[in-house]
């Protein structure tokens, strides 16, 4: 279809990242959707939108792995890139009962590869294009409240991560969104979470499309308010 926009999803083969794919299908996007291997989900929702949904393997982890894939969509363009992959671990432990291992892992995965993947993959974005990672409330410093200590650490590490890419490219086009959806219930949110990925996913995609053309760095809420670094 002539003029339809495309979402890279990276991180899509559940949870979050999978109902983002799906939203954006639904309201008529192309789709670019990763994971790490086969995903059964996401082979059923490619049966669902034949013609408008590619699955690619990716481990975002692995730095080979992220330029591969910026090699294979070398001349598309990617209108929203939004990397989605995160882990959580020992959520109710500290530094003195965690698991230095599960704290690296959350680091590295939450906070360090998403933003080596913005800066891999960025250049696929047009001008007035859109660049953004799922964040969440809990790594706003300013709001802190001890829950979740290193899972929050790690998105606050995350978030300062983009301040500092901002800060290497002042003169980008891209709006860059930082994404608090809420306290989900997934499997990584769980069963007691707030919301459900119905009241929350559309608002996401409702305030990302709020943000298309506006240049700069934003951390905000579902809702589009802005939320206190």
């Amino acid at each position: 279809m002539t003029g339809q926009s495309t979402a890279l999803v990276v991180g899509a083969s559940r949870g979050l990242g999978l109902a983002l794919a799906q939203e954006w299908l639904e309201r008529g996007w192309r789709v670019i959707a990763t994971a790490r291997g086969r995903s059964d989900t996401l082979e059923t929702l490619a049966n669902r939108f034949p013609g408008s949904f590619t699955i690619e393997t990716v481990d975002i982890n692995d730095a080979g792995s992220v330029r591969a894939l910026r090699e294979r969509l070398s001349g598309r363009r990617i209108d929203v890139l939004f990397v989605n992959a995160g882990i959580a671990r020992n959520i109710e432990a500290s530094p003195v009962s965690a698991s230095e291992a599960d704290f690296l892992d959350m680091m590295l995965t939450n906070a360090f590869s998403p933003v080596r993947a913005v800066e891999l993959l960025h250049d696929l974005v047009p001008p007035r294009g859109t660049v953004a990672i799922m964040s969440s409330e809990l790594g706003s410093i300013a709001n802190a409240t001890g829950g979740w200590q290193l899972y929050a650490s790690s998105k606050a590490a995350l978030n300062m991560l983009m301040k500092g890419y901002a800060a290497k490219h002042p003169d980008t086009e891209h709006a860059l969104l930082l994404v608090a959806p809420g306290w989900v219930r997934t499997e990584m949110g769980g069963s007691d979470a707030a919301l459900s990925v119905e009241e929350s996913i559309p608002r996401v995609v409702d305030m990302i499309d709020a943000n298309r053309g506006r240049p700069g760095l934003r951390y905000l809420d579902r809702f589009n308010n802005p939320l206190p670094w």
